[in-house]
């Protein structure tokens, strides 16, 4: 068994996965709407900090947090940006059990 050919399946796999065409297909339809992708934007790049700071063991203030539900509540009144959302977390927690299976491997290596 070559590696990089089952990692090049995985890959295939993966682009053939109903959670990546879903996402795929409406990240194009979200791109074409400048206002909604600014707000997707923004409000990805407000999680983006929340995270970073949470990790770094910095607290988080009240005020953070309501911006961000307030911006999610926005989106989520969007139907379009609804689907986006949900379907941006299908695929990254699809990636996500990729990486935890490939992690087993790793742990057990070392």
């Amino acid at each position: 068994m070559n590696v990089h050919d089952e990692a090049h399946n995985l890959a295939r796999a993966i682009k053939e996965s109903a959670e990546y065409k879903q996402y795929a297909e409406l990240k194009a339809t979200v791109s074409q709407n400048e206002e909604l992708t600014a707000m997707l934007n923004d409000f990805q790049a407000q999680q983006f900090q929340l995270q970073a700071k949470q990790m770094m063991g910095e607290e988080l203030g009240p005020e953070m947090m309501e911006q961000i539900q307030s911006l999610y509540q926005i989106l989520m009144k969007d139907p379009l940006a609804a689907q986006y959302v949900q379907a941006e977390m299908r695929f990254s927690m699809l990636i996500n059990d990729v990486y935890n299976i490939l992690g087993e491997v790793i742990k057990f290596g070392q």
